[in-house]
This record gives structure tokens, C-alpha cells and sequence, in this order.
């Protein structure tokens, strides 16, 4: 009998349940990465269920990341917006290398993405900007994001001005300096966790113009 049973048979699991879908491709890998995370909001009410830790490589040389929302999978690439002029929006322009994960604790998984960041066209990003709520489009058009606040008093009279100008139109026009980008990924993998320590881990990675996959040990 194989002493890692534990781990065989959660290999089998995930070859029986995706076999059909996983005609190794990104657009496979995505609908899987869609079926998890659907699995997971299935099973309990989840607050911030598209919430993933992006990754950049820093300025100077040092890893940072923070959390971000997924805005949608779009034609296979994973989309987030923000800030340009903030942080992380100098560090992708400046290194368009990037990493986002997800870890979803109902379901036991994590997934792991690292891919080429895309700035995606202005109309795009100014739909994901309108589909915000009132005060985050306020904040982020009389906010710096990142940048050291001096004057807390002038910020929030920045707000009620825009409060009072805006009306009952509530609309509020996108800042130049706040845009989309969108991830093509090079490298994916999940990883479904077990008690018996022997987690299932399988990577998914670009050669060339095809996937290869590779299980990897727990």
C-alpha cells in the first residue's frame, strides 16, 4: 500500500474532476482558476471574495506587495486597477514582472499567478473606475495615493468640495493617474491543502507558445 496515500488520492481527485477541463492552455487554466473560486464563494459569505496579494518588484530591489481586488479575468488575464502614480504603479512601470495569490480558507486552496503586466486602453480602465462606489471614486481623485500626507485638513476639505460640486449627479470623473492593468500569466499554480500534510501542488508553466505541467511534492 503507498505510505502516501493521503497525497495519491488527492492527485486522483484533481485528475477525475478536471480531466475534461484541463486541456492544458490559459484559456483552461483560467476556467479552472474560475471554478475555485466559485467553489469557494459557494461556501460561505465571503466580504472581499476577488481580494488577492499582488506582488512588484520594488524601486530598491526589495519584493512588496499588498493586497489588491481582482476586477475580472479578461481574455485570460487577470485584471487590477489603481493608482498609477502610487507605489505599486511606479514599480510596474518601471519592472512590468508581477505576481498576485489567493488564498481561499473554506475551500483549503491557493493559487498562485506570476505573469507580464499590461496597461490596458483608457475606456476600459474607465469602466472599472465607474463601477466603484461614491466615496472611492472621491478619495482616489482628490487623494495621492501613497504620498505622505502634510495636511490631513486640506484633504478632507478637498473631499467636501468635490461632495458639494458633484451634486446629486454622483459622477465623478476618472483621474488621469488612475488606470488598469491586465496580467498575462507565464506561471500558475494550485495548491490544495490536506491534513495529511501531503498537499496537492500542481504547476502550470509557459514554454514557448505551449503549458506545461508540473506536479510538485508537497
Amino acid at each position: 500500500m503507498c505510505s502516501n496515500a493521503g497525497y495519491c488520492s488527492g492527485c486522483r481527485k484533481f485528475e477525475n474532476n478536471y480531466k475534461s477541463l484541463l486541456r492544458v492552455n490559459l484559456t483552461a487554466l483560467t476556467a479552472l482558476f474560475q471554478h475555485y473560486l466559485n467553489e469557494e464563494m459557494q461556501m460561505r459569505s465571503v466580504r472581499l471574495p476577488y481580494a488577492c496579494c499582488l506582488s512588484t518588484i520594488g524601486l530598491d530591489g526589495f519584493p512588496n506587495a499588498r493586497f489588491v481586488s481582482l476586477k475580472e479575468i479578461r481574455d485570460d488575464r487577470f485584471v487590477i486597477a489603481g493608482c498609477m502614480s502610487s507605489r505599486k504603479g511606479a514599480e510596474i512601470n518601471a519592472s512590468n514582472k508581477v505576481a498576485i495569490s489567493f488564498w481561499w480558507p473554506e475551500t483549503q486552496r491557493q493559487v498562485r499567478i506570476q505573469g507580464i503586466a499590461h496597461l490596458m486602453p483608457g475606456d476600459i480602465a474607465d469602466r472599472y473606475f465607474d463601477e466603484r462606489n461614491l466615496d472611492s471614486r472621491i478619495v482616489s481623485a482628490v487623494s495621492n495615493q501613497g504620498a505622505a500626507l502634510d495636511d490631513p485638513q486640506a484633504l478632507h476639505q478637498a473631499y467636501d468640495q468635490l461632495v458639494q460640486n458633484i451634486g446629486e449627479t454622483g459622477y465623478v470623473a476618472r483621474p488621469e493617474n488612475w488606470g488598469a492593468f491586465a496580467i498575462e500569466p507565464v506561471r500558475i499554480e494550485f495548491l490544495t491543502f490536506s491534513d495529511s500534510r501531503f498537499h496537492d501542488r500542481i504547476l502550470f508553466r509557459k514554454e514557448g507558445d505551449q503549458w506545461t505541467e508540473i506536479k510538485l511534492q508537497p
